[in-house]
């Protein structure tokens, strides 16, 4: 069984935030594989979905970005997931926006929701797929940028990435991680 777990924070006014376009990847996943996210547990909003490949749960914590660790662990152990059997989908200030980057380990880089899984699941040895949502400019703090809305002028590049993370991960499915790797930050 493979997770796929997209970051973000639950509630109207988060919808469209750049902080929640891990979200939107599962929105994408969930709307591709008709599998709506209609179950709950440990906190969480998810599916289990029966591909070809096996059986893969997509996953929207529900504990704000900052904890999202509370949401997966207890997911994890429940299902009997191991580290090498989730990728983790979120968004990168150090990216320009649209631009993916995927990992097989790393640290926090200053992302909160990444400390809380790093910190809960005991290790940085998992799959994730960064998605650049680029940095503040004009003096705006951080938090604020990450809780605004991506402009007008990005709509079609954030797309984008949103398509390609989900691409990105359904590659995952058939393949190892490091060839998707190999695949995705190339292009």
């Amino acid at each position: 069984m493979k997770l796929i777990v997209g970051l973000g924070n639950p509630g109207k006014q988060y919808e469209n935030t750049r902080h929640n376009i891990g979200f939107k990847v599962i929105d994408e996943l969930a709307e591709r594989w008709n599998a709506p996210l209609n179950q709950m547990k440990f906190n969480g909003m998810y599916a289990t979905v029966h591909r070809p490949e096996g059986k893969v749960l997509l996953l929207k914590p529900l504990t704000y970005m900052n904890l999202s660790g509370e949401s997966v662990r207890p997911l994890m152990d429940y299902f009997e997931i191991d580290p090498e059997d989730i990728v983790i989908l979120y968004d990168d200030l150090d990216l320009p926006p649209g631009q993916l980057r995927l990992r097989q380990k790393g640290s926090a880089g200053g992302h909160n929701g990444m400390r809380s899984l790093i910190q809960h699941l005991g290790t940085q040895e998992f799959n994730r797929i960064r998605i650049g949502i680029g940095r503040p400019s004009g003096g705006m703090k951080v938090p604020d940028y990450v809780l605004s809305n991506f402009s007008t002028d990005e709509s079609a590049i954030i797309r984008e990435s949103i398509v390609k993370s989900a691409d990105a991960s359904e590659a995952w499915l058939k393949q190892p991680f490091l060839s998707v790797m190999n695949d995705f930050n190339s292009q």
